[in-house]
C-alpha cells in the first residue's frame, strides 16, 4: 500500500504561485505514474497533469497547459506540481494519485483558494 500526502495548498491571490508537493510511503521509482487531480466545489474531480516514473515524459490538460509543471524528485520520492497564473477558476482540493500496474493510489488531498 502506497502512502501518499500532499501539502503546499494555500491561499493566493490571482496571478499567484503555488507549488505543491505530494511525498510518497515508498520509492517513486516502483511507480509507472504519478498524476495531479482536482475537485472544486460541486464538480466532479478532475485529471490535471501526470509524469510517467521511468523517462519523466509529462502530459497536461488543456486548461493547465503553460500555467502548471509537474516534475518529480526520485531521491525525495515526491511529485510535484508548480502552478503559475493561478485563477480564480483553480481554486479546488488537489490530489495526488500514484498507480502501479493496475493499483491506483490516492492521498488525501490539499486545498487550493484563489481569490483577492
Amino acid at each position: 500500500q502506497v502512502q501518499l500526502v500532499e501539502s503546499g495548498g494555500d491561499l493566493v491571490q490571482p496571478g499567484g504561485s503555488l507549488r505543491l508537493s505530494c511525498g510518497a510511503s515508498e520509492l517513486i521509482s516502483s511507480l509507472d505514474f504519478m498524476s495531479w487531480y482536482r475537485q472544486a466545489p460541486g464538480k466532479e474531480r478532475e485529471w490535471v497533469a501526470r509524469i510517467a516514473i521511468n523517462d519523466g515524459r509529462t502530459f497536461y490538460e488543456d486548461f493547465v497547459k503553460d500555467r502548471f509543471t509537474i516534475s518529480r524528485d526520485n531521491a525525495k520520492n515526491t511529485v510535484y506540481l508548480q502552478m503559475n497564473s493561478l485563477e480564480t477558476e483553480d481554486t479546488a482540493v488537489y490530489y495526488c494519485h500514484a498507480v502501479r500496474g493496475s493499483r491506483h493510489y490516492w492521498g488525501q488531498g490539499t486545498q487550493v483558494t484563489v481569490s483577492s
